[in-house]
Formats: C-alpha cells, sequence, structure tokens
C-alpha cells in the first residue's frame, strides 16, 4: 500500500475507484480485508487531508458517473471530514484544550506497551505494527482501535488521538479529535462506541477470533462545555503580494496566482507542533510540496517556519490560505500576536458555506448534503 504525491496520481486513483470498485462501497465499506486488499474503500484520505484534491471536486467526479442513489454512503462519508472541520471552527476551544490535557498525562507502563504492540490483544497489536509501517489504518479499524485502547486498556482518548496524529498520513486535527471524542462518549455525550469480540470477527473477514474486550464499559465523562463562536468572515480578496500557504491547503485551483509576487510553502517541524509527527509522515508532507514546486510557475519557494519567521519581521502584510485549525492555524496565531501581522486569510467558498450547517450534529448536516451540492452544482 503505497500513498503517491502528486495531484496526477491522486486523480488516477479516484478515478480508478469510481470505474471499478465504488458500487461495492455501500454493502463493504465496513470490512477490513487487511492491507493486500483494499478494493472496498477509496484510499484517498491521505490526498483529501493535504487537498491535494478536494473533497467537492470528488463528489463531482462520482455523481458524474453514478446516481446519489447508488453511492450517497460514499458521499456522506466523504462530506464527513467537512462537518467535523466544521464542527472544530465553531468550537476551536476542543482542540486547544486537547492539546492542554496531553501535557498533564503521563507515559505510563500501559501507553508504553500499547504504543509498542505489546498488549494481550492480537488484533490491537498488529494494527499498532500496520499502522506504524503502513501509516494508514481503514477506518472501522479506526474505531474498533480506540474502542479497545480507551475501554479495555483503560488508556486516555486523548493520548490515543495524539498517537493517530504522530503516525497517520491523513492525520487530520478535527477528524481524529472529534472521532476519538465520539468513541469515548464525550463527542455524543453518554453515547460511546464499543468494540465487540463478535464485531471484531465479522469485519476483519475472520481473522480475529474471540477477542477478549471490555463490552459493558460506560461512557467516559467530561462535563465541559462548549460554546459555538462566530466563523470568521473574510472577503476572500487578494489583498498582499506574498502568499502563505501549508501543506495541509496544497490545491490553490481558487486562487488567483498570477497576483502574487512571491508564493511560499511551509511546513512546519516538530520543534514547533505540539504533536511530534512520526519523520515519515513529515516526509510525506514534505514530498507533497516538493512535487508542487517542480512546475514553478509563479515565483514559488519552500520556506521552514524560522525562514517565514524571518518574513514576518520585514513584513507585516499576507495572504495566506486559512489552514483551519490545528497546528499550523495555532502557529500562526502566535505569530500574529507577536509580530502584530495583519494577515488576510482565504477561504473556499465551498468550506466557509458548508460550515454554517456544523452548528449542530452530523443528522441535520447530512440533510443539507442535497442543498450543498445544489448550490456548486455538484451533482
Amino acid at each position: 500500500m503505497i500513498f503517491q504525491t502528486t495531484r496526477e496520481n491522486a486523480l488516477k486513483q479516484l478515478n480508478n475507484f469510481i470505474e471499478k470498485d465504488i458500487l461495492n462501497y455501500n454493502s463493504k465499506r465496513n470490512f477490513d480485508f487487511g492491507v493486500k486488499d483494499r478494493s472496498n474503500v477509496s484510499c484517498l484520505s491521505p490526498y483529501l487531508t493535504h487537498r491535494i484534491i478536494t473533497e467537492f471536486e470528488t463528489a463531482k467526479k462520482v455523481l458524474t458517473k453514478h446516481p446519489f442513489q447508488k453511492v450517497d454512503k460514499f458521499i456522506q462519508e466523504i462530506f464527513w471530514r467537512i462537518y467535523w472541520k466544521g464542527w472544530l471552527e465553531l468550537r476551536p476551544k476542543v482542540w486547544s484544550d486537547f492539546v492542554e490535557d496531553l501535557k498533564s498525562i503521563e507515559d505510563n507502563e500501559k501507553y508504553i506497551k500499547a504504543i509498542n504492540g505489546q498488549t494481550e490483544i492480537e488484533c490491537f497489536n498488529d494494527w499498532v505494527k500496520e499502522l506504524k509501517q503502513f501509516n494508514y489504518l481503514h477506518n472501522h479499524t479506526r474505531m474498533l482501535f480506540a474502542s479497545i485502547w480507551i475501554f479495555t486498556l483503560g488508556l486516555s482518548w486523548q493520548k490515543g488521538a495524539e498517537f493517530f496524529l504522530k503516525h497517520l498520513f491523513d492525520g487530520d486535527p478535527a477528524s481524529n479529535t472529534l472521532s476519538w471524542r465520539w468513541v469515548a462518549g464525550i463527542q455524543t455525550k453518554g453515547k460511546n462506541y464499543l468494540a465487540h469480540s463478535w464485531n471484531i470477527n465479522k469485519f476483519t473477514n475472520n481473522r480475529y477470533k474471540n477477542v477478549k474486550v471490555n463490552e459493558n464499559a460506560s461512557p467516559i465523562v467530561d462535563k465541559r462545555e462548549y460554546k459555538i463562536l462566530p466563523l470568521q468572515k473574510n472577503e476572500n480578496l487578494n489583498l498582499n503580494e506574498q502568499l502563505i500557504v501549508f501543506e495541509n491547503e496544497i490545491n490553490l485551483d481558487f486562487v488567483e496566482l498570477k497576483k502574487y509576487k512571491k508564493i511560499y510553502y511551509v511546513l512546519l517541524s516538530n520543534k514547533k507542533r505540539f504533536i511530534q509527527l512520526d519523520q515519515k509522515v513529515l516526509e510525506y508532507k514534505r514530498k507533497i510540496i516538493d512535487k508542487k514546486l517542480v512546475n514553478n510557475q509563479n515565483g514559488e519557494q519552500f520556506l521552514n517556519e524560522e525562514i517565514l519567521e524571518d518574513k514576518f519581521k520585514e513584513n507585516k502584510n499576507f495572504d495566506i490560505i486559512y489552514p483551519s485549525i490545528g497546528e499550523n492555524y495555532s502557529f500562526l496565531k502566535r505569530l500574529i500576536k507577536k509580530y502584530d501581522l495583519k494577515v488576510n486569510f482565504i477561504k473556499r467558498k465551498e468550506d466557509e458555506f458548508c460550515w454554517n450547517f456544523s452548528n449542530k450534529g452530523y443528522f441535520n448536516f447530512k440533510s443539507n448534503i442535497p442543498i450543498i451540492l445544489s448550490n456548486f452544482k455538484l451533482n
């Protein structure tokens, strides 16, 4: 299982999935057949996380070929990513609290055994090794993994979310953090997700039988409440001569690049991150930027955070592709305050439109998917 770093290859993989396998997605998506057979899922998540391709163009390509009724589950899964991101945009303190919580949680012996695949649970140990080797796990397996981590091994959901972010090529602050909260039972308060021996056996195609897990655990209790904050409004106009792009918003098809004298691509090192990424993940992200710079036509160049900070000392005014709540935005907030920067965030109009529906649960968001598809002519 190899993940590419170019838009051309991502589109090729998307088109192959649309042509060959997508009609089986509804019935087979929850099965993890192992690393040698991923034909029942798209494996597009690393490309979507970095916006090598976008959720919106993915939906449009799928619906150009197939009617919504036959691919509804896939379209809904694509929009879960948008929903999670919007949910976190409306409640940014969930991210900052998550990062702050990590500082007070110690790495005990149980945790060390878990992250090294040395527990008494065979499937869990195998998934740890798979995650570290391939930097990917099947989505349903991630839920089973998280449930075992929290309710059978008795480890904190925060350390689990950190472990995933550290190793996943598709690690996304919103989708990852909120999915772990959901399994724990604090995203939808009082409703946790429990792995059972029967569903581990069934959805791993009978590879793991009689797995001993805690099937009766109560949800985690977290009494913190988060108010919905208004989304930051942007005119999305090109106001400055220099543009900053982070690696998780790499596709600039919605920006007039010729207006800029300089375009800077930025990848934070672990020195500037709250959560230390595995070296393979950092290398994957760097390759995405390097591939983007091969056909340099608009004064594009790579900057590390130190050189970027030097730029901020020289100039206070920048356009920045909005990187969403997470490591990149937290880094920017610190520097905006430190250097009194006057930045203009540029967002996709599709994102802004969709995030307005993230104020409630996913059921409400899902009911608005037809409106989203129609508004942007994706269907």
